[in-house]
């Protein structure tokens, strides 16, 4: 079980956010202005790069283990053990098969593959130009990782900004920074942290609160880089009253292209 504002679906958002990120105009860096058009060759190669990533997922098979998602009726709601899946793609692009192959590191044998229909997701350059107008970009410097070059691109949302479209609502609940290879032009890592609660079924369902974390990697595979991990962590309120407490994790790997 995984409540939706607990799925994959929001590293994909934060994803969108670092496209988003090498599609604006101009930067703030460290205080200045700074034009960078979205032809420059550095911003435009990211941008295409997390395009191509998205694309080409679809053509790999590979293991998908996440953190089981429990609720009883006696107030324990959160995340305890793991599954372990793994997912095939199907003969139509967007169609995968995911089976469950394993439960709390036991192999399991029985169970019945399911059917994924991600045709026609934006999730992962959803709502751009409301994603634009939320947020506001700033390049706060470099860092070096593994003897590797990195940008560090901060975002935070524009204080009069009103999102009109469900991304763009959760990029406005967030501030972090996208480390960005300056040698690959690939998105490495994004950080990032709620100022503002999360609230999923109106409030009713939960509401994760302020400062609640989520932490996406990538990392290349064959020629192309792919997501490695989603973890999101923090604490709120499910059903009003009962304490919520999440450390919610999907990791990839294993990854073997089966499509052209």
């Amino acid at each position: 079980m995984s409540p939706a504002f607990l799925r994959p679906g929001l590293g994909r958002v934060l994803l969108a956010v670092a496209w988003v990120g090498a599609s604006v105009s101009s930067f703030s860096v460290r205080g200045q202005e700074r034009v960078v058009s979205m032809s420059d060759p550095f911003f435009a190669a990211v941008r295409n790069n997390l395009s191509r990533s998205d694309r080409e997922q679809y053509r790999y098979a590979y293991h998908e283990r996440r953190s089981d998602v429990h609720t009883n009726p006696f107030g324990r709601i959160g995340t305890d053990g793991s599954l372990l899946y793994k997912v095939t793609p199907g003969d139509e692009y967007g169609i995968y098969q995911r089976l469950l192959v394993e439960r709390d590191g036991k192999p399991l044998s029985n169970e019945s593959p399911e059917t994924i229909d991600r045709r026609g997701r934006s999730d992962t350059n959803p709502a751009v130009d409301d994603v634009v107008a939320t947020l506001a970009f700033q390049i706060n410097g470099y860092e070096t990782i593994d003897g590797r070059k990195m940008m560090l691109l901060g975002f935070a949302p524009k204080p009069d900004a009103k999102p009109r479209t469900r991304q763009g609502k959760l990029a406005k609940a967030f501030k972090g920074t996208i480390w960005i290879d300056e040698q690959a032009k690939e998105v490495v890592r994004v950080e990032a942290t709620a100022i503002d609660s999360i609230s999923y079924g109106l409030g009713v369902v939960a509401r994760l609160s302020e400062g609640t974390q989520v932490k996406v990697q990538r990392a290349p595979f064959d020629s192309v880089w792919l997501p490695t991990s989603i973890r999101l962590s923090g604490e709120g309120r499910a059903l009003l009253i009962r304490k919520l407490k999440v450390d919610y994790s999907v990791e990839w790997f294993d990854y073997k292209r089966t499509q052209k």
